[in-house]
């Protein structure tokens, strides 16, 4: 017999009602639990459903851009953070040849680039094509885009214009070069039956001998800048740093300069950056300028030729102590055969203003800042930068010249610190 007391009825209820409770709300935990997996199936079903919905999107974008990747006239090409090629189009591997993908894009550049200098907006293959380059980098994959364009026709096509247009104004031009050689071929033909007479003092016959061959020479003058713009002053690659080339300028110029008791300040902050081009083309350009402020401001004359560079951007400036250029002729200034001069060509800044366009670069006239008191002219030339032969340290080889012809000779140079002074 056990002793344990036994239940009441009471107890018994109790303990069926307990149980009763506990396995209702067993029931309804199990039911909830049911409709929140029921749902979190239908939240996961729905998310997969968008993935592949998103998914499918995203392919079907991918083979819309490589589609238009394909048909893009221009060639693409995607360099990684190494400067390696990731991705081209088909344009850009029949622009460059193969292999390209996994190369560095210098040595591709290499590959193709002909031995007729471009710049860093344009290409020329071997074969002749003109590319224009544009780049532009992607921040947010640290790659790089770069956009090929071939604009061989334009090229050509720009070159054809410039030729009708040098032609159709060579037309004017001979028109006004028959006048300006009339005047002294008309007095070299008066001349001529003097010095043919026998009875012609020695002395006479000098004096007109000297007369005539001015006139010659002037006619020659006339001829030789008239064949230098018609030839459109074809630029070179010759590469030379801007020291010397101001330089010589500045060594030819003194012996002018000393008959007219100047002086020249040359201003060169880097020497050692050089630019490409005609050397001898652009020696003569700055030359004429020289001479056209000499004769233009005459005895005293004052100049200052300085030189500044910006990025990849080379400013040089000529200014004078003279009477400065009227505002109203500053349009006409560059062109053929306009001239204020009595003895004046027309044709010197005319060839000036073609060399500098030959050469990529731009020129203007302006005010210069008063030079002694006085201000003047000042001619400002713009050209573009050999930029494989950017000096590395901007200020390395800062110096500057100074010579007065009267004072110290030609030739006497002085070395001295200096400060920007081009704006």
């Amino acid at each position: 017999m056990s002793d344990q007391p036994k239940l009441t009825a009471q107890q018994l209820e109790e303990a069926f009602a307990a149980f009763n409770r506990v396995s209702h709300e067993l029931d309804t935990s199990y039911r909830a639990l049911q409709e929140r997996v029921a749902q979190l199936t239908d939240e996961l079903t729905e998310a997969r459903s968008a993935r592949l919905k998103e998914l499918a999107e995203k392919e079907r974008l991918a083979n819309r851009l490589a589609l238009l990747m394909g048909a893009l006239p221009g060639g693409v090409v995607v360099l990684d953070p190494n400067h390696h090629v990731r991705e081209v189009n088909p344009e850009a591997a029949e622009m460059l040849g193969f292999p390209l993908a996994g190369r560095p894009w210098k040595e591709i550049v290499d590959r193709n680039a002909s031995d007729i200098p471009g710049d860093e907006h344009e290409l020329i293959l071997r074969d002749g094509r003109h590319l224009s380059i544009t780049q532009r980098s992607l921040p947010d994959v640290n790659e790089r885009v770069i956009l090929l364009t071939d604009i061989t026709e334009m090229v050509a096509l720009k070159a054809r214009v410039d030729r009708e247009e040098r032609l159709s104004a060579m037309g004017e031009m001979a028109a006004r070069l028959a006048h300006q050689i009339r005047t002294p071929l008309s007095s070299t033909l008066l001349y001529m039956p003097q010095i043919s007479r026998a009875d012609l003092p020695p002395a006479d016959r000098e004096r007109i001998s000297d007369k005539v061959m001015g006139r010659l020479r002037h006619m020659e003058q006339l001829v030789n800048s008239m064949l230098t713009f018609v030839r459109g002053g074809a630029c070179g690659a010759e590469a030379m740093s801007i020291g010397e080339l101001l330089n010589s300028v500045a060594d030819i110029a003194e012996q002018q300069l000393a008959a007219v008791n100047g002086q020249l300040c040359l201003t060169v902050p880097q020497p050692d950056v050089e630019l490409q081009g005609n050397r001898e083309a652009l020696h003569s350009a700055l030359l004429n300028l020289v001479d056209n402020a000499i004769d233009v401001v005459g005895e005293d004359v004052c100049l200052e030729l300085l030189a500044k560079t910006d990025e990849n951007q080379l400013t040089i400036c000529l200014r004078d102590n003279g009477p400065g250029v009227d505002r109203a002729i500053r349009s006409k200034i560059f062109d053929p055969f306009f001239t204020t001069r009595v003895q004046g060509t027309g044709l010197g800044l005319a060839v000036v203003a073609m060399t500098i366009r030959a050469h990529g670069g731009t020129i203007e006239v302006n005010d210069a800042p008063a030079i002694d008191g006085e201000g003047g002219a000042e001619f400002r030339i713009s050209l573009p930068l050999h930029a494989e032969k950017m000096a590395d340290d901007p200020g390395a080889g800062m110096w500057a010249r100074q010579s007065n012809s009267v004072s110290q000779g030609v030739g006497n140079t002085e070395k001295k610190a200096l400060t920007d002074d081009i704006n």
